[in-house]
């Protein structure tokens, strides 16, 4: 979904007889692979039943002499029960795209229309670390300012191990929100790993299914690994040839 393609979520999802939850995925992106990652951060908090996803894009032409402002993406946002801010990270902090975006806020930081909505942020770069944190710790006091609740990744690390590999869940260990890396010389098409859009496959059902908790009270049983375990669902996907139809232990 786009900024221009933005509906009213009902109360109840008809079709599965559930109370729903308005979660909703903005991000910009440069040359789409910040976008490859959010859409698969979608599709995973669309495995939640009741969630209603939205994917709405910041874009480089709403910002207008240095203001970033699009009514319509505001109005979603405030009726919003969760928001996943994500960016690049270009030269060690937010694209400057987005932090407009982020300034734009100013008018619910002052009304705290935004209090007590659950948040999660995400970033890619093309080196392995890329200050990327910078960008999340930036996302995170954000949404600090704004009085919401930060929803950080719930996976153990992979690939920090003799037998771990690119194609691991969580394989940058990062924690506070979600991390991925894409080279440098290829296109979108080939963005992050796959380890990287399964992670955030699941960090995206995690953000619904404790949205659910949240606003619903929906009964959330916490799922724990071990890191045996943890390198024993890396290995399992990459056996697998396509992406998994469903996630377990977000």
């Amino acid at each position: 979904m786009t900024a221009n393609d933005i509906d009213v979520a009902p109360d109840v999802d008809r079709e599965q007889g559930v109370p729903t939850v308005t979660v909703t995925v903005v991000y910009h992106s440069v040359h789409g692979h910040t976008r490859v990652l959010a859409e698969h951060l979608a599709d995973g908090a669309r495995l939640v039943p009741g969630a209603q996803v939205h994917l709405v894009e910041i874009r480089p032409e709403d910002v207008v002499a240095g203001r970033w402002h699009d009514a319509q993406v505001l109005a979603l946002l405030d009726r919003s029960d969760a928001i996943v801010l994500g960016c690049p990270t270009l030269m060690g902090s937010v694209s400057a795209v987005f932090k407009a975006f982020l300034e734009a806020a100013f008018t619910p930081f002052t009304t705290q229309a935004w209090k007590d909505k659950l948040a999660g942020g995400f970033t890619m770069s093309a080196s392995q670390s890329g200050d990327k944190l910078m960008v999340l710790e930036q996302l995170a006091v954000f949404a600090a300012q704004l009085g919401m609740q930060w929803i950080g990744v719930g996976d153990m690390p992979g690939n920090n191990w003799s037998g771990g590999t690119r194609e691991d869940v969580n394989r940058l260990g990062s924690w506070l929100g979600l991390m991925s890396q894409s080279h440098a010389d290829q296109g979108p098409e080939q963005a992050g790993s796959r380890g990287d859009r399964i992670t955030a496959e699941r960090y995206g059902e995690r953000i619904a299914r404790l949205t659910q908790r949240w606003v619903n009270a929906v009964p959330y049983a916490t799922p724990r690994m071990t890191e045996h375990e943890a390198r024993a669902l890396s290995a399992s996907l990459r056996e697998q040839d396509g992406e998994p139809a469903a996630l377990t232990g977000a």
